[in-house]
């Protein structure tokens, strides 16, 4: 019951919109999370280099040619719950420079030890204090369910994210969801397809011509020193940056 019902406290803080300008992180959740004591850092990059060249919104950073991330400090608190800080969340632009973008507060609750089960799931809650000109609003959050299963070397995973930003009650959430199809030529190699969605609210869902659709090739590479993961991203249609690259590093530190 106490899990429960702190889960449902988070839901019900988390209801309800977020208008997307860039993103910090590009990543599938699998439901993983670092052992019981132990830290992690995980050093997320995306770079657009062939973007919009509009602004989101007034004053947003501008897509084309910035480089993207943050660095996620994460603690695995138990066998089923990881706790994680984002920060800084961190871009370079050619109309703005260098910009620190905010912070984000990380829940992370999960089947215990995923990796060994067929079936896993979890629930992710992110909380955000957003820079003006990285979101319309200072406060937002996410809502990320996680569902996957191993079949031998291949992995299926979804993540049908809500995002919100406390405006326009639950069918003000905007519904932005990703996929993941992997297989593991090994122990530490794998090659991915991901795709990452905007669909607009669940109130107003968005025309097909203005939704958000990018589809990605990634390779996965793990080690005792650092596991990596990039990748690079095609969009789908004209309301879609065409080309993105993302690197990600992460190792435990304990």
């Amino acid at each position: 019951m106490p899990l429960r019902g702190f889960c449902l406290g988070l839901l019900l803080l988390a209801l309800p919109l977020a208008l997307k300008a860039q993103t910090d992180e590009i990543q599938v959740y699998d439901a993983s999370i670092a052992p019981v004591g132990k830290f992690n850092l995980t050093l997320h990059n995306n770079y657009i280099a062939d973007g919009l060249q509009t602004p989101a919104f007034p004053g947003a950073v501008v897509p084309d040619h910035s480089w993207n991330g943050t660095a996620e400090w994460a603690y695995g608190a138990k066998a089923w719950l990881e706790l994680g800080l984002y920060l800084p969340l961190y871009s370079v632009s050619q109309h703005r420079g260098a910009t620190i973008n905010g912070a984000k507060l990380r829940f992370l609750f999960v089947s215990p030890h995923a990796a060994q089960r067929k079936f896993f799931y979890g629930m992710n809650f992110e909380f955000s204090y957003n820079a003006s000109w990285w979101d319309r609003r200072r406060a937002t959050s996410e809502i990320r369910p996680i569902v996957g299963v191993h079949l031998g070397r291949v992995d299926l995973i979804y993540n049908p994210i809500l995002d919100n930003s406390y405006t326009g009650g639950p069918l003000g959430l905007d519904f932005a969801p990703c996929g993941r199809i992997a297989y593991h030529f090994s122990s530490r190699w794998a090659l991915a397809a991901e795709e990452y969605d905007d669909f607009g609210t669940l109130r107003h869902p968005l025309a097909a011509g203005q939704q958000f659709h990018q589809l990605w090739s990634v390779v996965d590479f793990s080690s005792k020193l650092v596991d990596i993961e990039t990748g690079i991203g095609f969009g789908l249609n004209a309301a879609t940056d065409p080309v993105t690259l993302k690197l990600m590093f992460s190792r435990d530190l304990n």
